[in-house]
């Protein structure tokens, strides 16, 4: 079976989970602390991140596009028409457009004051505005240009989960003004695969970690900002 090694509140772990539940693809899962990284997980992750697959081979696999090129190429696509090379150039495309996002999710959502809150909000509205157009003309569909899920969908389920919590816990709308992506985000919520791809304590610990009361969206309004951004994934991702 393939094993897939895990921080629990990581982004880029979830993208790969979340697949493999779309894919009904089996697999059992080992959770490390990357403030306590053990040696055997250092051995096998030329980063130093997760997520790792091990595959039926005990051959090591790591980031995230790796190892949803190899689930693809091993286990049937959830949209078979991404045989065709256009279709895959712009699944490549709109998957990188949300993978790229989940630093910048990170580091808005653990900000210390509303003007670093606001200051990246600016860059994630940038972001979503180019979703919300392109989605105007493709609103007759359930997910993402389909009415079945797929790889763009999965790609975009770490942000869309967090998003929700957000909204659960704190009552702000992070997607307020975006109303295709909204909907979109609430029809893969409703598939209930984010819940299957995440620890059981993963909204416990995504809440005392983003919504303290260190944090503005926790109601703190900390002096000096502690957050993920830049290329950093040593605590939050």
């Amino acid at each position: 079976m393939l094993k897939v090694v895990s921080y629990i509140i990581c982004p880029f772990v979830q993208r790969i989970t979340g697949l493999m539940e779309a894919k009904g693809v089996p697999y059992e899962i080992e959770y490390i602390s990357l403030k306590d990284k053990p040696q055997w997980f250092l051995d096998i992750a030329p980063n130093g991140q997760v997520p790792i697959l091990m595959t039926e081979d005990n051959i090591a696999l790591s980031e995230s596009d790796a190892i949803a090129e190899y689930l693809d190429e091993e286990y049937p696509l959830l949209r078979p028409e991404v045989n065709q090379s256009v279709c895959r150039a712009r699944q490549r495309a709109w998957v990188y457009q949300g993978t790229k996002l989940y630093l910048k999710q990170c580091s808005h959502m653990q900000s210390g004051n509303k003007n670093i809150f606001e200051e990246r909000q600016v860059f994630m509205h940038k972001a979503f505005a180019k979703v919300e157009v392109f989605l105007k003309d493709h609103t007759a569909t359930q997910y993402f240009c389909a009415d079945v899920l797929g790889n763009i969908d999965m790609a975009w389920l770490p942000l869309f989960h967090r998003t929700a919590l957000v909204q659960k816990h704190t009552g702000t709308e992070l997607f307020a003004g975006f109303p295709l992506l909204q909907i979109w985000a609430d029809n893969v919520m409703a598939s209930g695969i984010a819940e299957k791809s995440v620890h059981q304590k993963f909204e416990e610990n995504f809440t005392r970690f983003y919504l303290s009361e260190n944090n503005y969206l926790g109601g703190g309004n900390a002096a000096k900002d502690s957050g993920c951004g830049g290329s950093s994934r040593s605590s939050c991702c």
